[in-house]
């Protein structure tokens, strides 16, 4: 962020001091404004306006910010766009693949990376863990606000990490956080976390909007200058997004959510945004004594289905980033005790459920208006993809009729307004991916039906909904 200077202007027999602009920031919304008042016009909130210097985004000359010496500090001078090195930085491997897979082929030097995730999820243990392996390959740094050192240190022991080469500092100042990496010259900086941060410089406390914006932009400055990875931790709110000012997504390179479940080992990592690779990329961790593990073939822990056959249960194939994912479908439809019968979706989107439910009855012939309908991704998993809506329908009708599906029955396909069935990105892989798993019959979209067929897979390609359900009757 680029400073605001006021330089002094002297005429004879005339002194103009210097000064230094202010403004008044929402700690609610971030909005700002030119003078106070009581109420934020943005979002309404009373007496959450401060004031703040607006050159306090300047790095400072002193001790805590002047760059110009550090190794690696890129110059802003203009350049032609014909004259711009095009050679890709060497990454950083952090030596856990799922991390990398999500992260786009492992860290790029100079960028700002951001982790989200709900109290308990793993997010100190897993960067505490990547630290102490890259430690010993160069310098790195791990400072921590909300823990002290000790607390660190016995995590460090417990999951019997090396810690002779790591470096350990408890601080929530930004200024003093930038002095001792400007001694130290780490390739890896952790701050745990961000919203415990603050700058000398803002009035409003620690991880307020003003607070949690001016730190952030402090911090990654220093990192695009010197070349520095600089990873982030983030709080969530309680509906699941990340705390603090929109501004703070903006601002960083790399965004990824580290989810959980209360009844569940597993941890699944998902890119949110990323500049330097694809975004809804998901990694899976298990927790385990020793910390995050990493989980080779996520396919084969969603597809834990047991020896038993139960009606409204169907595997689909959904595209993760990079790679399909095998997760099972359930579904429940029952019939409904009053007047408003119930429409509940885990880990799917209600109002697509509603909508699958109408072109059901429309193009299906079948009625579910007065059943309670419930449906389910097993393993936690979201999904967010339309190939989903041939298995969830064909899941439902399944539970209404109480006929088991196959468990060899492997299914995706988007489902149109009409009752087409529309093709998927990625069918042939998708295949692949089941076959792999053993599944020898499929029910796709007729456009995604492979000129060659694998061997020992019966491929059923359908145009409409009404020819799904006819292929139910055949297998």
């Amino acid at each position: 962020m680029g400073s605001i200077h006021f330089t002094s202007y002297q005429e004879p027999g005339r002194n103009f001091m210097a000064k230094t602009k202010t403004a008044f920031v929402c700690n609610d919304c971030g909005a700002d404004y030119s003078k106070w008042q009581g109420q934020c016009s943005e979002c309404l909130a009373w007496n959450t306006l401060a004031e703040i210097r607006l050159a306090s985004t300047r790095m400072p000359s002193s001790r805590s910010g002047d760059f110009s010496g550090y190794a690696g500090a890129a110059g802003s001078a203009v350049q032609s766009l014909n004259d711009i090195d095009l050679t890709d930085l060497p990454r950083i491997l952090t030596g856990s693949k799922e991390l990398d897979r999500v992260l786009g082929g492992g860290l790029v030097p100079g960028s700002a990376i951001l982790i989200g995730g709900h109290p308990g999820a793993g997010k100190s243990t897993l960067l505490l863990q990547i630290m102490c392996r890259l430690a010993g390959q160069f310098p790195c740094l791990y400072v921590t606000g909300e823990e002290s050192l000790q607390q660190v240190a016995l995590r460090a022991n417990r999951l019997g990490l090396p810690s002779d080469q790591l470096k350990l500092l408890s601080e929530t100042s930004a200024e003093t956080l930038v002095h001792h990496a400007q001694q130290l010259k780490p390739k890896l900086i952790v701050v745990d976390s961000i919203q415990v941060m603050h700058l000398a410089d803002i009035q409003s406390a620690p991880g307020s909007v003003s607070q949690v914006r001016e730190s952030a932009a402090f911090l990654t400055r220093f990192a695009k200058q010197t070349g520095t990875v600089l990873l982030l931790v983030g709080h969530v709110t309680k509906d699941g997004s990340l705390a603090g000012p929109k501004v703070l997504e903006h601002m960083i390179d790399c965004s990824i959510m580290l989810d959980s479940t209360d009844d569940s080992r597993y941890r699944t990592l998902r890119g949110i945004k990323n500049r330097f690779g694809a975004v809804n990329e998901l990694g899976v961790f298990a927790m385990t004594e020793q910390g995050l593990k990493e989980v080779s073939n996520p396919s084969a822990i969603f597809l834990n289905r047991g020896g038993d056959i139960n009606s409204g249960s169907v595997v689909m194939v959904v595209w993760e980033g990079t790679r399909p994912l095998l997760v099972e479908i359930q579904a429940l439809v029952d019939q409904s005790h009053y007047g408003n019968p119930r429409r509940v979706a885990v880990g799917l989107d209600q109002n697509r459920l509603a909508m699958l439910l109408a072109v059901l009855h429309r193009h299906g012939g079948l009625m579910v208006g007065d059943q309670d309908v419930f449906v389910n991704v097993v393993g936690g998993v979201r999904v967010s993809e339309t190939s989903a809506d041939l298995a969830l329908l064909l899941a439902i009708v399944s539970s209404f009729r109480d006929k088991p599906l196959p468990q060899s029955l492997v299914v995706f396909g988007e489902v149109g307004l009409s009752g087409e069935i529309r093709p998927v990105p990625s069918g042939q892989e998708r295949l692949r991916e089941a076959v792999k798993h053993g599944f020898t019959h499929a029910i796709i979209p007729l456009s995604n039906v492979p000129r060659e067929k694998p061997a020992g897979v019966n491929i059923i390609g359908v145009k409409k909904l009404s020819e799904a359900l006819e292929a139910l009757q055949e297998l």
